[in-house]
């Protein structure tokens, strides 16, 4: 009687450690895929990020051909760009109100 269930024992054991080799391979397949997948992911984020961060860069003031002086009615403070009291959203540095740059947007009303 006694080894009846000890060969019992045994063969759930037995059973029991075919199944989670089964179900270990199976997450260990699942999770490796998931793994490529989100490394991927963040490879991707990453460099989306790091081209918005460059898109995100201000010009500087030459490059904007900014002037301290108006051009005809286009100035600064009339710029939907402009950011009072003295910067800009494109333009590096100090703006001058009265300033005018390329990137001049008329602010709507």
């Amino acid at each position: 009687m006694l080894g009846t269930v000890e060969k019992k024992f045994s063969l759930q054991a037995a059973d029991r450690k075919v199944e989670m080799a089964r179900s270990s391979a199976i997450e260990w397949s699942t999770l490796s895929r998931r793994t490529i997948v989100f490394r991927c992911l963040a490879a991707v984020a990453a460099t989306l990020a790091a081209s918005i961060k460059e898109a995100a860069a201000k010009a500087t003031q030459a490059a904007a051909s900014y002037q301290d002086t108006p051009k005809d009615v286009q100035r600064c403070d009339n710029c939907s760009l402009f950011q009072p009291p003295n910067s800009c959203l494109l333009v590096e540095g100090t703006i001058s109100p009265s300033g005018w740059c390329k990137f001049w947007i008329k602010k709507t009303s």
